[in-house]
């Protein structure tokens, strides 16, 4: 394929938006979406096209989600679960950092892993101040849980929305499948990592630890109405996701369910309560939404000028097709990319160049999709600014006081991110390549 000054002007539009919205010099919504009307002015890509291009199932997934995350923080569960966490160790630092991962781990794999974080890191730093101990090992480690529990569930990262998005055959149950087994396996690891390198923060007095013990659980859950109605919809939610595709003839789109569950829970909740309604509404992170709006038209001006194929036909004659090679060079560039740049404008982009892949005669597909996965989600780990829930923590413990620098967290996450890469590569050589 031979580029002409369209295709040119579609990569230069695209290289500079993305260089702006890595350097953070603009808010990234406003970026992503002056480059993609740039792209509909410039004639890069019709309106029409551009309509077609904004994935709406990725949209409403996300939307639909954060509307039950949101009604479901006014119960209070959370601070009761991590409360019940912290009794449950005793006020043991060590221990209460355990029990807080494994509870950010299963809420992000459930939920978005960006609310997850949200709500979860500022009672972190109310029970290290009980404890008198630094709060930096469980801001680390709720970062590391939010983005190896994310990697692991359909919904629990944008990443991962986006991929099951664009590929219909992969369903909540095949990422389950999948990629369970890895995120446990590299969540158990790091954990234990992160407990011997803050190994002389995580000490405490043992009267000071009582102090703990003595927080009264009972008044925690605001509304036991409120949180029965959450929990019977999140429920609903999950088999049905669960149960896509099991029945032919019958299957909701991941959008459609999310959507369903949190209509259901609004007319359960609030059928006439405006404001609330408002509140809620109000809450949601449109900021993002508008920032995948913007994406997606900006990927889609690439492909409709063909630098998409033109970038697939290129990876194939560099790997000359190897299967392993091709596999494993995916997991590891989306890692090392994902580490420093935001990993959904990256996957936005690869989504369509692996498809154009399969579209070019490459046969099977699917490990493909798992090493994009991986690599993105268990990537986002490496920096600062690799995954939106790193940006949010770190962005709750400055407001603190508690400034964590670039290189400061990188001398941490990196290696153990790279340690997770290495896992994940073992594990597509063994159950895939």
């Amino acid at each position: 394929m031979e580029l002409n000054f369209t295709t040119y002007a579609a990569i230069s539009v695209f290289l500079v938006t993305y260089a702006l919205i890595v350097s953070e010099q603009m808010h990234r919504t406003v970026t992503a979406l002056c480059g993609a009307m740039l792209m509909v002015v410039l004639g890069l890509i019709t309106q029409e096209q551009a309509i077609e291009c904004i994935d709406f199932n990725t949209l409403a997934l996300l939307v639909g989600m954060m509307i039950q995350v949101l009604i479901l923080s006014r119960t209070g569960l959370f601070r009761y679960l991590a409360v019940s966490a912290a009794q449950r160790a005793k006020g043991n630092p060590k221990a209460l950092l355990v029990s807080l991962s494994v509870i950010v781990a299963i809420c992000s794999a459930l939920l978005d892993n960006v609310t997850t974080v949200l709500l979860t890191v500022p009672i972190s730093f109310t029970l290290a101040k009980d404890l008198r101990i630094s709060p930096m090992p469980f801001v680390m480690a709720q970062i590391f849980a939010s983005n190896i529990g994310g990697t692991s569930t359909m919904i629990g990262d944008p990443p991962n929305i986006m991929i099951a998005s664009a590929v219909k055959e992969l369903d909540f149950m095949a990422f389950v499948t999948n990629l369970a087994l890895p995120c446990v396996v590299v969540f158990v690891i790091t954990v234990a990592l992160l407990l011997f390198v803050f190994r002389k923060q995580l000490v405490c007095d043992a009267k000071v630890q009582q102090r703990i013990m003595k927080i009264k659980t009972d008044g925690l859950i605001r509304s036991k109405p409120l949180l029965d109605k959450c929990l019977f919809t999140l429920v609903v939610t999950i088999l049905l996701f669960c149960l896509h595709g099991q029945f032919p003839g019958w299957s909701l789109e991941s959008g459609t369910v999310a959507v369903l569950g949190a209509s259901l829970l609004l007319l359960l909740t609030m059928p006439r309560r405006e404001k609330m309604l408002e509140l809620i509404f109000s809450k949601v992170e449109w900021t993002t939404i508008f920032f995948f709006i913007g994406l997606f038209v900006l990927v889609g001006g690439l492909e409709v000028n063909g630098v998409i194929k033109w970038l697939a036909a290129g990876t194939l004659e560099l790997t000359g097709g190897n299967h392993t090679v091709t596999t494993l060079s995916i997991l590891w560039l989306s890692a090392i990319m994902s580490a420093f740049v935001d990993n959904i404008p990256f996957v936005a982009t690869m989504i369509p160049l692996i498809q154009d892949m399969g579209a070019m005669g490459y046969s099977n597909l699917e490990p493909l999709w798992w090493a994009l996965s991986l690599g993105a989600c268990l990537g986002g780990n490496g920096t600062v600014i690799g995954a939106s829930a790193n940006v949010v923590a770190l962005s709750l413990a400055r407001k603190q006081n508690l400034v964590v620098t670039f290189w400061g967290f990188l001398k941490v996450a990196f290696p153990l991110m790279i340690l997770s890469i290495v896992i994940a590569s073992f594990y597509l050589y063994l159950f895939y390549l």
